[in-house]
């Protein structure tokens, strides 16, 4: 396997079965690739792709016992995932993100065994897609505490008003985990919503410059029913929630690896086959900068996500951990796509280069899953003991 941006050769620390895991995710995701510049400008996610990922087994291997309980996970199964697909294009890791780190992550972070046993083998067997409803139309960053989307409980049945916005998935998705603010208590809590449920609806998001392909959702709830046995068990308070971020930030951060790889390896390959002044681009100097900046970046954004993976698989990983790679790998994802883009003149803003994607998708992956300031004040607090947040 071509790795032109392992420059450093990290990944020859990958055991045996996480290399072929990765082997076979980047043969998958390259075999996506002839559809996604058209996917792209249509702001489509094509059923053949969608049937594509209900035939690999993936999910499978990243939650490997999933059926039996209390399912162990692999971060970095999932990490390898994210970022070899980001590496051909963003929204096909977000579409995984959403469905494996996110809605799934929150049953098995936040559901009871049942609840576990009932959702997620479905889910990991791509029967079921799933969304996760967090962000709302006037509160993005201001979740924790600023909450309003409400619920309230009556018998055995919760009754959910409100509206969320940007949530990946949701146009297809059967079930929602949406996070809504209890009005006996004021405490957060969790529900799976079928999107059937009558009051439930949810339309889809127009205009994006990035993640176009991701299909992001307005959700409104309008006098929602959901029973009691719907509610996510063990999610009582606004920390619960954080529990499933903090895990799915390493992922973002892998995202923002395989974004970044793919726009320096498009950069590089260009660099030395266009030909301008008689010589090919690799020859001057500034474009050697451009390449040798990149490159830097890249490895060290690859070195923290390597390690914040391996840090969850020990169970020593905290939220200022993945924080601090969420938001350092997006950063310098940010500059080496804009390097990239600048290193290919005016073929850079076109779709057929791919690196236009890549230098869209960026600003999303420095903006979801906690905004590069929050992420900077979460690592602040933990630097620091005090916390900066308002």
């Amino acid at each position: 396997m071509s790795d032109a941006g392992d420059f450093f050769d990290l990944y020859s620390s990958l055991t045996p079965e996480e290399a072929a895991f990765r082997a076979e995710a980047r043969t998958f995701a390259e075999s996506l690739r002839p559809m996604l510049a058209d996917a792209w400008e249509k702001a489509e996610f094509p059923q053949t792709i969608m049937d594509r990922f209900k035939a690999t087994d993936f999910l499978f291997r990243m939650h490997p016992e999933v059926e039996s309980g209390e399912p162990p996970y692999n971060p970095m199964f999932d990490g390898l995932l994210s970022m070899e697909l980001a590496r051909v294009d963003t929204s096909l890791s977000t579409f995984v993100g959403v469905q494996s780190g996110l809605a799934m992550g929150s049953i098995r972070f936040c559901g009871s065994e049942e609840q576990r046993r009932e959702w997620l083998p479905r889910m990991r067997r791509w029967q079921l897609f799933g969304a996760f409803g967090l962000t709302e139309p006037d509160v993005g960053s201001a979740v924790a505490g600023g909450l309003t989307t409400t619920c309230k409980r009556s018998g055995d049945t919760w009754t959910l008003n409100g509206a969320k916005k940007w949530i990946g998935n949701a146009t297809f998705a059967d079930i929602v985990i949406i996070w809504a603010r209890d009005l006996d208590d004021k405490q957060v809590k969790g529900f799976i919503v079928d999107t059937k449920t009558p009051g439930f609806s949810a339309r889809k998001m127009e205009g994006k410059i990035a993640l176009r392909i991701t299909q992001n959702a307005e959700i409104s709830l309008k006098d929602v029913q959901v029973p009691e046995s719907r509610r996510l068990q063990n999610a009582n308070s606004f920390a619960d929630t954080a529990r499933v971020l903090s895990a799915t930030r390493a992922g973002v951060a892998w995202i923002a690896v395989g974004c970044a790889t793919g726009a320096y390896e498009r950069a590089l390959a260009y660099a030395k086959e266009r030909v301008q002044f008689g010589k090919h681009l690799a020859e001057f100097q500034l474009i050697q900068r451009m390449l040798v900046t990149m490159v830097g970046h890249l490895t060290a954004i690859q070195g923290m996500a390597l390690r914040v993976s391996r840090m969850q698989q020990d169970g020593k990983s905290r939220d200022e951990h993945t924080s601090l790679a969420k938001q350092y790998c997006a950063a310098r994802c940010r500059e080496i796509v804009a390097l990239a883009r600048e290193s290919m003149g005016g073929n850079g803003i076109l779709l057929e280069y791919d690196v236009a994607r890549y230098f869209a998708d960026a600003e999303a992956i420095y903006s979801y899953e906690g905004t590069n300031e929050v992420n900077t004040l979460i690592v602040g607090r933990a630097l620091t003991g005090k916390g900066a947040f308002v």
